[in-house]
């Protein structure tokens, strides 16, 4: 007999399964296109924003629809693009 303790033995994880016909099927707003594609959005860091202090050209990942190119605003979330949605009005200073 052996003076090391036994080891435990791991339990099999059981294996969740999932049928993709009860998923939802995300579509286009535009067109109705159910494929997608991904897509970068291209950010530029600047040196003096940078935790390196160098500027850096950051990739976002998002899906744009195979069809028309259109990005559904949930895709956009976390990108930095919701604030820049209104660009024909002028900037507003609080004070």
């Amino acid at each position: 007999m052996s003076m090391h303790p036994m080891k435990k033995m791991k339990k099999p994880k059981a294996q969740v399964q999932v049928d993709l016909r009860d998923a939802e099927t995300i579509k286009c707003s535009s067109c109705d296109n159910y494929l997608f594609i991904t897509s970068f959005i291209l950010k530029r860091l600047s040196a003096i924003v940078s935790p390196n202090g160098q500027e850096a050209l950051i990739p976002v990942q998002v899906y744009s629809c195979g069809n028309c190119g259109q990005v559904a605003e949930g895709f956009l979330e976390g990108s930095g693009l919701e604030e820049e949605k209104n660009t024909d009005s002028f900037p507003s200073l609080d004070i």
